[in-house]
């Protein structure tokens, strides 16, 4: 029987150790001198603030690939203390935890490790488990009255970016801080051909978001779904990843919204999965038309497929006599017809953004910053992209108003995991 249920990830733990977790770190601060000469385009970010005020006490929960990854940019922020970890597999939980120092009493694994996590005296916990588990895991963080920091999508389904949309507003009421980790509108070049947007280009005639990766493991289902929780697997499938539109694409469509400051009300589109041997039920090639109140025209298209395509992730937008790009790597570009153009790279966003964002989660902590924006934005987006794949799967049109009536769930099938 399929269940609505807790969690868990997980992707190749090999990189949890401590040469793994310093190397990485070394990285990221090697990229320190390329970083700055992005600056001079946007206003002094909180990454760039001194020594924090104090550590705050937090919980990890999904310590694979990127939940492991990301833990060292909080070590190297400096104000965060690790204090509890959870994954679904024993042996990463231990080889993770170890590496942090976290006590092996606050090392968790399991189906509901994170409730542990929750429970262990953290003050705000960071979720980097398969997307299908966060709305659930979100909301009981809020409910416990910690912040949350949360990896993208919000959700995989419309009860999915329900729940979070709600989590958002309770976190803000509580007084709690919750941050949704996107990059692209935390780059200073990405934000001036915005400021530039909004200042010069006056009325949008179109917006076309493109999403394109190097395709992704889909091996054969086993008994259970451990086997799709480990090495980005579960992007396959709808119910744990929510389709490549909402596991990668997702980003180029998150920048859209940052400009739009809205959500489209109508899709049609079509997708297929041309994978030769498919297991999952993701789409591996989406395109989608999306209908504004305005007029406005997007359009997206993704694929996922191992043709050695460019990997991109980008949104172009078009106006009656300017254009412009927005990008996740390569250049951010502005440019009014006759005008000598404005471009900077973007760079090394990955890391970058996530240091950015991980220094406004402490600011907005230790300042008392509740108004949690990243919420509203992530759950429109995600909306857009679970439009955008339902449309398209039905090879039709469909309404915002449509899918959020239907409000149709995607179960994930916990039966025979580990407690």
């Amino acid at each position: 029987m399929n269940r609505r249920h807790s969690w868990q990830t997980n992707e190749d733990e090999s990189s949890c150790s401590r040469r793994g977790f310093l190397g990485g770190t070394m990285a990221a601060v090697a990229a320190g001198p390329l970083l700055a000469s992005a600056a001079t385009f946007a206003a002094e970010s909180p990454a760039s603030k001194a020594e924090p005020k104090r550590k705050i006490k937090v919980g990890f929960v999904g310590s694979g690939s990127r939940g492991w990854w990301i833990t060292k940019f909080f070590q190297q922020h400096g104000g965060f203390q690790p204090h509890a970890l959870a994954d679904y597999f024993p042996e990463v939980a231990e080889k993770c935890g170890g590496a942090l120092g976290v006590d092996t009493k606050r090392r968790f694994s399991g189906i509901s490790a994170y409730k542990k996590v929750i429970e262990s005296g953290v003050e705000a916990i960071v979720l980097q488990t398969p997307p299908g588990f966060f709305p659930e895991h979100a909301a009981t963080a809020v409910d416990a009255g910690l912040h949350v920091y949360m990896a993208k999508p919000a959700a995989v389904d419309v009860p999915g970016c329900l729940r979070i949309e709600m989590a958002g507003k309770q976190a803000t009421q509580k007084r709690r801080v919750f941050l949704v980790d996107y990059q692209m509108p935390t780059d200073p070049a990405n934000g001036e051909v915005v400021k530039r947007i909004r200042a010069d280009m006056g009325k949008l005639a179109r917006v076309s978001s493109i999403g394109i990766s190097g395709g992704h493991v889909d091996q054969p289902k086993t008994a259970t779904i451990e086997s799709r929780l480990r090495n980005s697997v579960w992007s396959c499938d709808i119910a744990l990843g929510g389709g490549f539109i909402l596991s990668f694409d997702i980003h180029s469509i998150d920048a859209a919204m940052w400009l739009l400051g809205r959500r489209p009300v109508a899709a049609t589109g079509y997708s297929r999965i041309f994978r030769s041997h498919p297991h999952g039920d993701s789409a591996d090639v989406t395109s989608v038309a999306f209908e504004y109140n305005d007029g406005l025209l997007h359009d997206h298209w993704g694929q996922g497929l191992p043709n050695a395509a460019e990997g991109t992730l980008s949104c172009k937008i078009f106006g009656e006599t300017a254009r412009a790009v927005l990008n996740y790597a390569g250049k951010a570009y502005y440019q009014r017809r006759h005008q000598k153009p404005f471009e900077a790279e973007v760079v090394g966003l990955y890391s970058a953004g996530v240091s950015r964002n991980i220094a406004t989660f402490y600011e907005a902590i230790t300042a008392g910053r509740f108004e949690n924006s990243t919420v509203r934005r992530a759950v429109d987006g995600c909306l857009t992209g679970i439009l955008g794949r339902e449309a398209a799967a039905r090879h039709a049109r469909l309404t915002m108003e449509e899918l959020l009536k239907e409000n149709k769930p995607y179960e994930i099938d916990i039966s025979g995991l580990k407690a």
